[in-house]
Parts: C-alpha cells; structure tokens; sequence
C-alpha cells in the first residue's frame, strides 16, 4: 500500500493533494473505503432496503486481487505476459465485470428506490464511469 505523508492538521486542499499521489489501486481502494464510510454515515438515516444497497455498492473486489490485476495488466502492455498470467488476466478480469455488473445492479435499483437517474445517483454518490483495466 502507498503511504502518503499528511500533517496533523490538514485543509481540504492538502488532502486532496495527499489523494492524487495514490496509485489507481490504492485510490480505487480508498474510494471504496470511502462510500463505505459515507453509507455507515448515512445508513441510520437511510430506509433499510437503501442502506442495504449502499453498502453492497461500496464493496468492491480484494485489494490484492486489484493489486494482482494491476500487475498483469502492466505486465500486457509491456508484452511480457506469460500464457498462464494471461490466463490469469482472464481470470481476474472476468471476475471485475462480474463484480461491476452486480455493483451497476445495486446502482440501478438504488436509482430506482430514489427516483432518479443512475447517472444523477453516481453524481451524488461521487462514483465514476470510468474503465478499470
């Protein structure tokens, strides 16, 4: 894990600034910690059904297992994969679409419940359509 170097006291600012020197696993990896904190935050707020949904929104896959699909998809573009780490890379990549896609599921119903549009509900809840690998 990277480890970022912060003051005591820290604005805003500077801890964003902190944010940006994460790699894209450890910042995926803080993300998901983080709406995991925002839905503990709001869940005594929240009806059960949308807590619910919230918490399995934040879940993602193991840190080691991204850590792992970082490596090989590094390991791609500079061409040296090996035939088992490509398969591998199948494997794990296969495993992120799969978790994506239950993750969009909760998204949709959530958006649902709200009334709202999935692409209103991510803006709320800060989450990004971006690719993973």
């Amino acid at each position: 894990m990277t480890t970022v170097r912060v003051e005591t006291e820290i604005s805003f600012d500077k801890l964003l600034k902190a944010v940006e020197q994460l790699s894209q696993n450890d910042l995926e990896q803080l993300m998901n910690q983080v709406l995991a904190l925002q839905a503990r935050h709001k869940a005594p707020s929240l009806p059960k059904d949308e807590s619910d949904l919230m918490l399995k929104i934040s879940q993602g896959l193991p840190s080691e297992t991204r850590k792992r699909l970082g490596k090989l998809v590094a390991r791609r573009q500079e061409e040296k994969l090996t035939p088992e780490e490509h398969q591998e890379l199948l494997r794990l990549t296969d495993l992120l679409e799969k978790s994506d896609a239950e993750r969009m599921k909760h998204i949709s119903e959530l958006a649902r419940i709200r009334g709202v549009s999935i692409e209103v509900l991510m803006e709320e809840l800060g989450i990004s359509q971006c690719a993973h690998a």
